[in-house]
């Protein structure tokens, strides 16, 4: 797929301070993979839709299941332009609960015609590898086929977690494109505290 982005450079491209880099890949999927055998969960699990949820409600669950992987992009967003996205009929958000607790957030945007992006996907920590990374998948998978789509697609960075892109790819996803995207480093503006994504280098000037 073509960008409009211009292509960087080759060589090493200095970072200026108090920004981050990271490395973007996009991958996309252009039909329903075959059914697997679902894998043994914890029966309490269950995929509930979240209907226009609230704007301080929704940050929470997104900082709970985001912050060690650097989600930062709906805590900086204007309230009224993220409340008109999750309003936006096109949008369907989902968490996945353990029992009265959510532990996992699902986010598919279906505003490009014939197409749906997997905005975000993603559990609190202490719920990860324990197969309800792959619960939640499979009914991403489901959900985004049961519309009339020719293209389900998502993208992960070297922010995320360092087995995301070979789960994508086990789920059916193919990599097509690298991008590189350049922050403020939340930690140094207080949206995320010091100790966020310890794996991301904090460099303090």
């Amino acid at each position: 797929m073509k960008t409009e982005n211009p292509p960087l450079p080759s060589g090493y491209s200095a970072v200026p301070p108090g920004k981050l880099a990271n490395v973007e890949t996009r991958l996309e999927m252009f039909a329903r993979p075959p059914a697997k055998a679902a894998p043994e969960t914890d029966a309490s699990l269950v995929l509930k839709r979240w209907l226009s949820p609230e704007i301080e409600a929704y940050r929470a669950l997104f900082r709970a299941v985001g912050e060690d992987w650097m989600w930062v992009s709906r805590l900086v967003m204007a309230d009224d332009k993220l409340a008109a996205i999750l309003r936006d009929p096109q949008v369907e958000v989902f968490r996945l609960m353990d029992g009265d607790r959510a532990i996992g957030l699902l986010e598919l945007d279906f505003r490009e015609e014939s197409e749906c992006e997997l905005t975000f996907f993603g559990l609190v920590a202490d719920a990860i590898g324990k197969g309800a990374g792959r619960f939640l998948m499979d009914r991403a998978i489901e959900i985004a086929w049961s519309r009339p789509i020719r293209r389900f697609w998502v993208h992960t960075c070297t922010f995320d977690h360092p087995s995301a892109v070979k789960f994508y790819q086990r789920s059916g996803f193919r990599p097509y494109a690298f991008m590189v995207e350049v922050i403020d480093d939340p930690r140094l503006v207080g949206l995320m505290p010091k100790n966020a994504a310890a794996h991301v280098p904090l460099i303090e000037f």
